[in-house]
């Protein structure tokens, strides 16, 4: 069972910045593809970022190209999203995502139905 605790969110400015962080149980951390999604009131769940198990392969959604980072330190069982230049846009609920695996991977996986566990969210509110 693999356990994930999210963290970092709040009341931001529009034009602020926010990091959020991910802890992960579980003994192979460091073979999870990981990722981040958010959800809006009324919208679908979407992946705003990804990132692969070995050579540092990453996905971003158009939203968040530029602004966006995605980063996971496996020593740590964390992952990160960094947030820069936020805007009202970004106003969610955001999840941190795992999919179990026992081998490296360089494939990023960005649809919801690819991972099987799920943080309880951190809400994430940027004012204009």
């Amino acid at each position: 069972q693999v356990q994930l605790v999210e963290s970092g969110g709040g009341l931001v400015q529009a034009g602020g910045s926010l990091r959020l962080s991910c802890v992960a149980s579980g003994r192979t951390f460091r073979h999870y593809p990981m990722a981040w999604f958010r959800q809006a009131p009324g919208k679908e769940r979407e992946c705003v970022a990804a990132i692969s198990s070995i050579a540092g392969s990453t996905y971003y959604a158009d939203s968040g190209k530029g602004r966006f980072t995605i980063t996971r330190d496996s020593a740590k069982n964390t992952v990160f999203l960094q947030m820069n230049n936020l805007g009202p846009e970004d106003t969610a609920v955001y999840y941190c995502a795992a999919r179990e695996m026992t081998y490296y991977s360089s494939t990023v996986y960005v649809k919801p139905l690819e991972y099987a566990y799920w943080g309880q969210g951190t809400q994430v509110t940027v004012s204009s």
